[in-house]
């Protein structure tokens, strides 16, 4: 009864957020609210709720202080020099224009929010772009690949959600992915190397007199406050990646800081959360519903009912490959599921079946950020920043698809071979 419960509640939530007919948002806590009155556990509903938004909570509060800190600093123009330096770098050369884009989007991407990396990338290049002749639809790929796999830092939304769905941390998730991670951002260089190389051939190296004008120079206090700037964000991810403190805590506290050297002033700093606290509300309701709907389905055992059905009816020997499986399959399966369809709704069944045979749910879930809307999301129809990278880029969707799934996929296989390799999923 309680797998059938949970089966019937996944797929009328498939159901209700592909066909666009409800919100997410809704559909993450009126449809398991329901199951469990009419399973019999309306009484319970208070326990099960308060228990999946305390699981989700740290979560909450990471991203909210990640997408304002980063948000920050790309108002402070913490970034500002290097995108200059690469562009002018660049200057007239196909290629470098190519590689420059891969370099750019990377370091544009780390506030992990795809719509704000597609508007500023696009914006800043459609103009070369055309100055050389170059392919729109070279833009939009290379764009595509970089913001992929930047997509995967704790504070974005693949692995956001995993942690959420699967009521783990950063440690448990990103952490062993990192190395996957670094060798997906080589591939990505190495595939815009490709790419630009061919656009050499075609067009030739095009010589300009000045493409990008140099910034101008910061001086006394708005220069001190760059550097100060610069050092707390690398002193941040120094301490993100050696995980002295709970990432939620980490970003309460450089945000804190950033934001008393950037916008000491009430009115600057309304205007900041005025400006961004859109995109924060967005997400980190989204996190609190899942809370929602995993503390309800795993409360009530029906995660568990499910697992133990499908224990039953999977060879054992395959048991083991779950995450190989996951990973592989996650960046094709981007262009079917939405993210929160397949996190929120997928992602915890197969992560307990794993459990039950044995496995980590924690590997199930590095393995779905390999793939699932990390290469997969500049791609999905199904993604709205999907649409601003393509209008942006001025080019067509399907042609989008068709030119860069290759390189996409190819950057999933290749960071699952390296998480393989490295311990971060298992066969």
């Amino acid at each position: 009864m309680l797998a059938a419960s949970g089966f019937v509640t996944i797929a009328l939530f498939l159901v209700a957020v592909l066909s666009r007919r409800v919100s997410v948002l809704i559909a993450l806590t009126a449809l398991p609210v329901l199951v469990a009155v009419l399973t019999g556990h309306g009484g319970a509903l208070g326990k099960l709720v308060g228990g999946g938004l305390l699981k989700v909570a740290p979560v909450a509060i990471m991203i909210t202080f990640a997408v304002l800190y980063f948000s920050l600093m790309i108002d402070a123009g913490l970034f500002d020099p290097a995108v200059a330096r690469v562009l002018r770098w660049a200057k007239g050369d196909p290629l470098k224009i190519t590689v420059g884009t891969a370099v750019l989007t990377l370091l544009v991407a780390l506030d992990g929010d795809g719509a704000s990396t597609f508007l500023i990338t696009a914006s800043a290049l459609v103009p070369i772009y055309e100055r050389l002749g170059m392919r729109r639809l070279v833009l939009a790929g290379v764009v595509c690949l970089g913001a992929g796999v930047m997509n995967m830092v704790p504070w974005g939304g693949p692995t956001a959600r995993a942690m959420a769905a699967l009521h783990l941390t950063a440690g448990e998730v990103f952490v062993p992915a990192i190395p996957a991670m670094v060798a997906g951002i080589l591939w990505v260089l190495v595939a815009a190397f490709l790419i630009g190389r061919s656009e050499r051939k075609r067009l030739g190296v095009i010589e300009l007199d000045e493409v990008v004008p140099a910034p101008e120079p910061r001086v006394g206090w708005a220069r001190v406050r760059f550097w100060f700037n610069v050092v707390l964000t690398l002193a941040l991810i120094v301490v993100l990646l050696a995980q002295w403190f709970p990432l939620e805590v980490v970003f309460v506290v450089a945000f804190v800081i950033a934001v008393i050297v950037n916008r000491p002033k009430w009115e600057q700093q309304q205007e900041l959360f005025a400006k961004h606290g859109t995109n924060v509300v967005l997400v980190t309701t989204m996190i609190f519903a899942a809370g929602v709907f995993t503390g309800i389905l795993g409360g009530t055992g029906m995660i568990g009912a499910m697992a133990k059905w499908l224990v039953g009816i999977i060879p054992h020997g395959a048991g083991g490959a779950l995450p190989v499986i996951v990973a592989v399959t996650g960046m094709p399966l981007s262009l079917v599921f939405t993210p929160d369809a397949y996190y929120f709704g997928v992602l915890p069944v197969l992560a307990e079946t794993s459990a039950a045979f044995g496995g980590s749910a924690a590997e199930v879930g590095t393995a779905a950020i390999l793939g699932q809307m990390t290469t997969g999301f500049p791609l999905s129809p199904l993604t709205a920043s999907t649409f601003i990278l393509v209008g942006m880029s001025g080019v067509d969707l399907g042609d989008h698809q068709r030119f860069i799934f290759k390189w996409a996929f190819g950057t999933t296989l290749v960071m699952t071979v390296v998480a393989f390799v490295t311990g971060a999923i298992s066969f």
